[in-house]
This record gives C-alpha cells, structure tokens and sequence, in this order.
C-alpha cells in the first residue's frame, strides 16, 4: 500500500526539528527578521498570542492584579545592586553605550557616550523594584499585584522561532507582601493560574514543582515551574513563578511600616509566560500536515470554503454560505463568539482546503451546490485525518458546533495526556535510565524514550554529572515528591527522600 503524501516534509520522524520549522512556515505564524536572532510575528500567529493575552489578562485581573508598564532601559546600577541576578543574566543583555548619530566619513556612526550604559530588559525586577520602593511606605500600601505586558532581549546564541529568540513578548507580574507567608502563597496560586491555563485552553498536560538550587530563577530563594511533553519526549518549561524572598527588596530598599511602626522588608515574587507558550502548541498538537490550534484559543474556529464549480451558481452559494455563517456567530463558545471565515479566494478549493488544514482551524466546510440542494453541508475536523468527511443537515451543524469544538479541544487534551502517560516511567537502575535517554534512531529525529521519574540524592555533583553526561537535567521537583518513598541515587547509590523529574529539554 503506497503512502500518504504528507502536506508538511520532512515528518516528525524524518527531522522533527526541520518539521517545527516549516509547520511554522505553512501555518504563517511568523518569520526571521533582518534583525538576528528577532522574529516577525504574523497575523495568525499574533492573533493566536493576542487570545493566550486575553485569557490570563482576564484570571490576572480575577487574582486582584493590576496592569502597568514600565521602561525598556534599566540603569546598569540597577542590575548591579543583585549580584546573584545580574551573573545569571550577564551573558545575556544587550547594552546601549551611546546616544544620537553622526556622519563620519559617509558613515552613520554612535556619536555620544552615555554618562551610565542602559541595559536593554531582560526582565524587570530591579526597575520594578526601584518604583515599588518609592510606592510603598505602610503595611496599608500592600499587597501590590502588577503585572505588564512587554517585550524583553536576552541576546540568545541560539534562535528558534518562538522557542528562543532575541526578543520575545511576555507577561511579567511582579508583586510585595506584607508577610513570607503571603508571598509563598501569591507564588503558588499563580502557579496554579498558569496551570489551569495551559491544561484548560492550550489542551497541553503538564507536571509541576520547584526547580533545584542550580536552576532557580538567579535571585529567587524557590522557583516553582511547569514542565510539559513534546512530540520528540523533551520537556519544555512553560511557565515559571518564583518566590523571591526578602533579596529584591533588600536590592531594591523595598522597606514599609509594619503593624508595630517598625521598619522592615517587603516579600516579592515575579512569575511570568512567554511567546514560547506558541512553540509548544505547535509541538504538543501538531501533525505531518500542519498545525493543530485547540478550539479555545484558534484566531477563527470554522473556515467555510464554498464550491463554485459553474459561474452562474455563484451567487446562490455564496449567499447560502454567508447565511451559515450568520447563524454560528450567533453561537456561544466557551464564552465567546464563535469566529468564522468565508474563503471564496481565488485560488482552487484543493488549494484552499489545504491551506486551512496547514493552519490548524478546527473545522472546515465545504459547500457546493449538491450540497445546497440537500441543505447540508460537507465537514471535516482538524484532530480527525484530513480526508475524513462527513455531511451534516445545516441546522444539525449549527446547533451541534459548540458541542463539535468542545469535542475537539477535549480530544487534543486526552491525545497529549497518553502521549505523556506513555513516555513517562519511573526508572531505578543506571544503564537503563542510561538506555531511556538514549535516542532510538540513531538517524532522525533523536526520539528517546521520555521522562523519568528516578531518585536524586540532592547533591549538586550528581546533578551536574548527569547533565555533563547525557544532557538531562532535573526538570523539577515534585511538590508531593515524599510520597513516591526513599530510594537510591540513580547515579551514586546515595540515599534519596524522592524521585524527581528528569529529562531532556529546550
């Protein structure tokens, strides 16, 4: 039996990292810039990040949170007053020296130093800080909850669309407390933001607890992190929160009133998502044939391709379509209008079909004058394969088109959950832990075995050794790590309290 031409080359199993790129490429989410290491963030794509903004805008707000901005450029003696921040991110910032320009020999050329270099954002703990510290007097004036929406610039060596750029888009929170207790608190709920979010609308699984002391956000006394399957069974952390203690406030002088008229010390915490949320849709759902977008967060929901195959029935068609289309945006999903596109372009309908399956639009519909005739119409479902179709009367469709894209997001969700179930196994013996991480085809793409849940004895040497040795890190932590029992180092033989998460990652 020959097999089916795929929309996307090469496959998930010839070179899954090729394959990331060019289903960004057919889906039309973004593109290199001229600037290395930067992307240009297509309407699709972008309206795809504008729903993942308005969902957690909207549970930020829930949680008592409040949105600001603040400046771009942070003061390099901002960065300096935290030692342990300013080494974790050194390598990274982008630093601007000079201002205004010249021309010098027929070229533009920095004229004027700056009196203190401005560090391009990284992230905004220190110039938040530096504010918090002019708001903040009394016990009265917490807790403070802010968050922004923004952009930031690590200056990565390595650049992949979404998943590590040069700049990228973001949400940052940044709050003070009274109390550790009250800080603790904020880092785990919005931990638990995150997760509802991801399980929820992106359809993704993901595990969660606190990072080990190497892997901590620099600063941060606990970072709190969700770690989620890829298609190739790495991990990718999707979202992190992280309680940082009394030490940005120190940095920063964050001092209040407490309730007995003694100066102290705020609690802080940052926690943050980025654009990379989109890299891991894109690998968590996606096909041979093109991206997959769940339901709850895709730019349109039904794609209507009308069938004109006869000039003379043209306006028939397209009136019966646009009716069809009346009617479902009358219709609620999740909350929400359901968005639907008409695709009359001029290309032909195999064409346009495959483009929308390319994007990942959850359900698509033909209609052609058979179809008129019958009062139906002819759909197909993106987590269904492409060829499958089935005719629907068009009120039947209509009515059923919430219980349709429900049905859609859930099984996304359940795909992902066994993908993760099944490539997860707990693992006590070295050469076997040794064996899981190693890739099963020794061509493409490096597939390996998974996540493995194995005893660590807590000690940074292992730790390191098993990182140097097979590039596997711990990934986190479990929060209820004592119930998995005591055991032995995976690799020293050691006594371990729990199993933690290991496994390769982005």
């Amino acid at each position: 039996m020959q097999e089916r031409k795929t929309a996307i080359s090469p496959t998930r199993f010839e070179d899954y990292s090729q394959w990331y790129l060019e289903i960004i490429k057919a889906a039309d989410l973004a593109e290199n810039s001229p600037v290395r290491g930067c992307m240009v963030i297509k309407p699709w794509g972008y309206e795809l990040w504008q729903n993942i903004q308005r969902v957690l805008d909207r549970s930020f707000k829930d949680t008592g949170h409040s949105n600001a901005y603040f400046p771009i450029f942070i003061p390099i003696s901002f960065l300096a007053k935290e030692a342990e921040h300013i080494e974790g991110f050194a390598k990274e910032c982008a630093v601007v020296t000079h201002h205004r320009l010249e021309i010098k020999d027929g070229k533009l050329v920095p004229a004027a130093e700056l009196e203190e270099p401005l560090v391009v954002r990284p992230t905004s703990e220190t110039i938040i800080g530096a504010q918090f510290a002019k708001w903040i007097q009394s016990y009265r004036d917490l807790p403070l909850l802010i968050n922004q929406w923004a952009n930031v610039v690590r200056w990565e060596m390595r650049t992949r669309l979404f998943l590590r750029t040069t700049e990228f888009l973001w949400q940052e929170g940044h709050t003070a407390h009274e109390t550790e207790k009250e800080a603790i608190e904020e880092t785990e709920r919005m931990l638990e933001v995150y997760r509802k979010f991801v399980e929820e609308y992106m359809a993704m699984p993901v595990l969660t607890g606190e990072k080990t002391p190497a892997q901590r956000f620099p600063g941060a006394v606990r970072t709190l992190c969700l770690e989620a399957m890829m298609q190739d069974h790495k991990a990718l952390q999707v979202g992190t929160s992280h309680f940082l203690g009394q030490n940005f406030a120190r940095a920063s002088n964050i001092l209040f009133q407490n309730r007995e008229g003694k100066e102290e010390y705020a609690w802080t915490t940052s926690w943050g998502v980025s654009t990379r949320l989109i890299g891991a849709l894109i690998m968590t759902h996606s096909d041979d044939d093109g991206m997959i977008v769940p339901p709850k967060l895709s730019p349109a929901h039904v794609v209507i391709l009308p069938i004109i195959r006869d000039k003379k029935d043209e306006t028939k068609i397209l009136s019966f379509c646009e009716n069809i289309a009346k009617n479902i945006k009358e219709k609620l999903y999740n909350n929400q209008q359901i968005e639907v596109i008409i695709d009359n372009s001029e290309s032909n309908a195999g064409e346009r079909n495959w483009k929308w399956v390319k994007k990942g639009i959850p359900v698509r519909v033909e209609i052609g004058m058979k179809d008129i005739e019958k009062d139906s119409v002819f759909m197909s479902r993106r987590d269904k394969p492409v060829k499958e179709k089935i005719s629907l009367k068009k009120e039947i469709f209509i009515n059923k088109l919430p219980d349709i894209l429900d049905e859609i997001q859930n099984n996304l969700f359940e795909r992902a959950k066994k993908m993760l179930k099944e490539n997860t196994r707990n693992i006590d013996r070295w050469d076997e832990f040794k064996e899981w991480f190693t890739p099963k085809n020794s061509e493409k793409p490096e597939i390996h075995g998974g996540f493995a849940m194995s005893h660590w004895c807590e000690r940074p040497e292992c730790e390191n050794k098993i990182q140097e040795e097979l590039s596997v890190t711990i990934r986190l932590i479990p929060f209820d790590r004592e119930k998995s029992g005591k055991g032995k180092c995976i690799l020293c033989g050691k006594e371990s309290p729990g199993r933690v998460l290991f496994a390769k990652s982005y």
